[in-house]
C-alpha cells in the first residue's frame, strides 16, 4: 500500500493533514489525520500517523462534512461549535432546496425530489398544490450524514414497491437505495460502488438491469438490479466510436429496446494499460477513468443525444445521433420517454428551456415543441419525468427553487398545471453547486465562484 502525507492550507485559517493511500485493490483512500491553526510562516504542521482519523474511500467529502465527521488523533470530535471564534463577516449560500430530479411513483401516487443543495430527498402527494406565496409541504424527508445523501443526480422510483434509488455525482460515489417507508437520518437499506461522477440512472425492469452513465469518462455501466457492495457491472459501452461526451440523463425504450443518453460534449480517448489492468474487478471492471486518457485527446463538440441497442456493449457506434444548431440543445441534461406518443422531453439546462423530440429524429432535427418563457418559469431544469400514468410532464428547475408540471402538449411560454415550490417567490438563487476554489476580481471587486 502507498502512502504519503499531505499538508493543506485553507483560507479560512486551518491546517489540514491528509493522509492518502492506496488499498490493495488500489483504489484511493485517505484519512483526514489533524486540523489545526495554520502555524508561522516556516513552520510546518506535524504529521501524525493515520490512526483513528477519519476514512474516506473513492472519493472525496465536502469540507463542512469532513470536519462534521473528522475525529483527530487524539479522539476529540470536531463540532461546529468549535469554529464559534472564527464566524465570518458574512455568507453566501442558499437556504433552501435546490431540485435536481425528479420521478414519480405512480402507484402510491407520490412525487420524489432530490436536491443538491440541502442534501435531501423529498418526498410529496404527487397532487400537492402550493399557494403562490408559501413554500410546498411534504409528506417524507431523508436526509442526513446517515443516508449518504450529497450531489445527487440520478433518480429512480421502483414502480412496484416504491424504492427509492438515488445517485451521488460529485461525491461519495454512491448509488443508495432506500425502502418507500424510509425517514429522516436514516441509513440505506443498499449501497452499490459506483464509478466516480456517476450522473444518470435508468433501469429495465423486464431484465432487472441497472444501468448508468460516467459523466467524466463518458462511458455507461450496467449492472444487476440488485447489485451491491463492489459488485462489478454486467458490462460497459465506452470508447472513441460510442459518441458519448460527458454523459448525463437516459431514457429507456422498452418496446424497441433502445437507450437513449444526452451529452454535454466534452471528451477524451482512453487506452487499456498497465495501471487500468491492476484496476480491473471482475470480467469487465469498471470503465477507462481519466488516468487512463491521451495525453491531448481532450475535446470540446456540440451537445447531442445518442441512441444505443440497450443490450450495446463495448466500443459501439450509436444507431443514430441528434446534434447541431437547430436542435436548441445547451447543456441537455435530464431526459425522459413517452413511449404511446413516441415523444423524447430533454431538460435543456443552458438554454433554460424543455425540448420535445421525435423518438425517431436524428441529425440536425429541431425540436417539435419548447417549453420556455418566464409564465413558463422554466429555469436550468435538470430533471424531467413522464407520469404515463396521468399524462403529465414535470420539471425540476434547478435555477428557482420549483419543480413544475405541465400537459405534455404544453409548447411556448405555457404556465404550469401545477408548481411543488421550496422557497417563497423571488427569493434569490445564488446558483452554487459543488463550489470549487475561489478568487477575487480587484477591478471589478467581484468573487469569482467555478461550480
Amino acid at each position: 500500500m502507498s502512502r504519503k502525507h499531505v499538508r493543506v492550507a485553507l483560507p479560512a485559517g486551518l491546517c489540514l493533514i491528509v493522509w492518502l493511500g492506496l488499498t490493495e485493490d488500489f483504489r484511493p483512500i485517505a484519512r483526514l489525520v489533524s486540523y489545526d491553526e495554520v502555524p508561522p510562516e516556516g513552520e510546518e504542521c506535524s504529521l501524525p500517523e493515520p490512526a483513528g482519523g477519519l476514512l474516506l474511500t473513492a472519493g472525496q467529502l465536502p469540507l463542512r462534512r469532513l470536519l462534521m465527521q473528522a475525529r483527530i488523533s487524539s479522539g476529540e470530535a470536531w463540532t461546529p461549535q468549535d469554529a464559534s471564534q472564527r464566524k465570518p463577516e458574512r455568507m453566501i449560500r442558499d437556504p433552501y432546496a435546490a431540485y435536481s430530479a425528479v420521478a414519480v411513483d405512480a402507484t402510491h401516487d407520490e412525487v420524489v425530489m432530490t436536491d443538491e443543495n440541502l442534501f435531501n430527498i423529498w418526498v410529496f402527494d404527487r397532487g400537492v398544490k402550493t399557494s403562490p406565496q408559501k413554500s410546498s409541504d411534504p409528506k417524507r424527508l431523508i436526509g442526513g450524514l446517515n443516508t449518504k445523501i450529497e450531489f445527487q443526480c440520478g433518480l429512480y422510483i421502483d414502480p412496484v414497491n416504491g424504492d427509492i434509488y438515488a445517485v451521488n455525482n460529485d461525491t461519495i460515489d454512491t448509488l443508495v437505495i432506500f425502502s418507500r417507508k424510509a425517514v429522516g437520518d436514516v441509513k440505506p437499506d443498499r449501497e452499490l460502488h459506483t464509478p466516480h461522477g456517476t450522473f444518470g440512472i435508468a433501469v429495465d425492469e423486464e431484465k432487472q438491469e441497472l444501468f448508468l452513465t460516467v459523466q467524466h469518462d463518458n462511458a455507461i455501466v450496467v449492472y444487476n438490479k440488485s447489485a451491491k457492495g463492489a459488485e462489478a457491472p454486467l458490462r460497459v459501452v465506452q470508447g472513441d466510436k460510442t459518441g458519448l461526451a460527458d454523459p448525463h440523463g437516459m431514457a429507456l425504450d422498452t418496446k424497441r429496446g433502445l437507450l437513449f443518453v444526452t451529452n454535454h460534449g466534452s471528451s477524451h480517448s482512453v487506452r487499456k494499460n498497465e495501471s487500468a489492468n491492476r484496476r480491473r474487478e471482475g470480467p469487465l471492471g469498471f470503465p477507462l477513468s481519466r488516468d487512463d486518457a491521451v495525453p491531448g485527446s481532450g475535446k470540446i463538440g456540440s451537445p447531442s443525444i445518442t441512441v444505443y441497442r440497450k443490450d450495446a456493449l463495448g466500443d459501439v457506434q450509436p444507431l443514430r445521433t441528434i446534434q447541431g444548431p437547430r436542435t436548441q440543445m445547451n447543456w441537455p441534461t435530464g431526459i425522459t420517454l413517452d413511449e404511446d406518443s413516441h415523444l423524447i422531453f430533454v431538460a435543456n439546462d443552458g438554454g433554460n428551456s424543455v425540448l420535445a423530440f421525435d423518438a425517431d429524429a436524428s441529425g440536425d432535427a429541431a425540436p417539435i415543441r419548447v417549453i420556455k418563457g418566464p409564465a413558463s418559469m422554466v429555469s436550468n431544469p435538470t430533471g424531467v419525468f413522464f407520469d404515463k400514468k396521468n399524462k403529465e410532464l414535470w420539471v425540476a428547475n434547478f435555477g428557482n427553487h420549483t419543480s413544475t408540471v405541465y400537459n405534455p402538449d404544453a409548447n411556448g411560454d405555457a404556465s404550469p398545471m401545477r408548481v411543488v415550490r421550496s422557497a417563497p417567490p423571488n427569493e434569490a438563487v445564488p446558483g452554487l453547486g459543488n463550489p470549487h476554489p475561489i478568487a477575487y476580481d480587484t477591478k471589478r471587486e467581484q468573487l469569482l465562484v467555478p461550480n
